[in-house]
């Protein structure tokens, strides 16, 4: 890499000078209650950590530059923005797929469940849904940085690749070449596990009683829900960047979708009836106390008897 363009600073032209929608946002930002990532099982555990690396990738430097007027970025900066920005997307993916190979065992082979999903598995699972992306990610992000840049004016609210790529004075056929790699491996083959795997559950389910259906349908809905919701928004992002010039709103919901909207959403789908959340939501909504539970048998205080004394009374009253 060129050691001059690390020190290279970048105009981040999507901002627009402080005003209403930039208070809007930083406001969002700071609605990312710390309780609401706390779930219920190891994978979504590792999920929600993977949306808060996504986050904190993306919301500190952004609700920065909401509030500056002249928002600036170093290049070495940005290449380690794509850096995270393609770990938060391709680890989420990986994840989610991981997720739905546990959930095709746990109802296609339910006697088998405990001797396939063992400890040992699933830390080798979490494993290679870290190890592959990081380590394709990181090389991407190296090939390319070694791109001579030729503008330095960027209309997006943070870096990614495409974003830098199209600062460059030219693109190499390698580059493309391994982009595709990089999308076939990490967001199209973990797309074909998760559609393989609810093909066998439903194949399962539909020879099952109303009762088992109903179970896999409840067991299955909020990773559903989750891959769906995930997908549609890296879509959109990608048909996003894809653009050369979008509105501040425009930037501003890309942002919203990617960055904000899955760390809250995916915690929320999954542990929704948890008493712990409903206590953050009742908090953040409605900001009612909480109701306290009676005191302990030495802390209670027995009632004070006000009435006269029978030995201070007058007599004959």
């Amino acid at each position: 890499m060129n050691q001059s363009f690390l020190y290279t600073v970048l105009s981040l032209t999507a901002y627009s000078p402080p005003g209403l929608l930039n208070y809007v946002f930083f406001v969002l930002c700071l609605l990312l209650d710390p309780h609401l990532h706390k779930p219920m099982y190891t994978f979504l555990l590792h999920l929600a950590l993977n949306g808060i690396v996504g986050s904190c990738a993306v919301c500190p430097k952004v609700m920065q530059s909401l509030l500056s007027r002249d928002p600036f970025m170093s290049y070495g900066g940005c290449l380690l923005q794509v850096l995270f920005v393609n770990v938060y997307g391709s680890c989420a993916y990986a994840i989610l797929a991981v997720m739905a190979y546990d959930r095709y065992i746990s109802i296609c082979k339910p006697l088998q469940y405990h001797t396939i999903i063992t400890p040992g598995r699933v830390r080798g699972l979490l494993a290679a849904a870290y190890l592959f992306p990081v380590g394709l990610t990181a090389s991407q992000v190296y090939l390319t940085s070694q791109l001579p840049l030729c503008r330095f004016a960027v209309n997006k609210m943070f870096c990614d690749n495409l974003v830098v790529v199209k600062l460059a004075c030219f693109r190499r056929d390698l580059e493309n070449v391994y982009g595709l790699f990089i999308v076939c491996s990490l967001v199209l083959f973990p797309f074909v596990c998760v559609l393989l795997s609810y093909m066998q559950i439903l194949s399962v389910s539909w020879r099952a009683s109303k009762a088992s259906q109903r179970k896999a349908l409840s067991t299955c809905a909020p990773h559903l829900i989750i891959f769906i919701n995930f997908s549609t928004i890296i879509l959109y992002s990608v048909l996003y960047n894809r653009r050369d010039s979008v509105s501040v709103l425009g930037n501003f919901l890309n942002s919203t979708l990617f960055a904000l909207l899955p760390p809250l959403f995916h915690p929320l789908v999954y542990g929704l009836r948890t008493k712990e959340i409903q206590r953050s939501i009742q908090k953040l909504l409605l900001a009612a106390p909480p109701r306290l539970g009676p005191a302990p048998p030495h802390l209670r205080v027995a009632p004070v008897d006000r009435s006269p004394h029978p030995a201070s009374r007058r007599p004959g009253s």
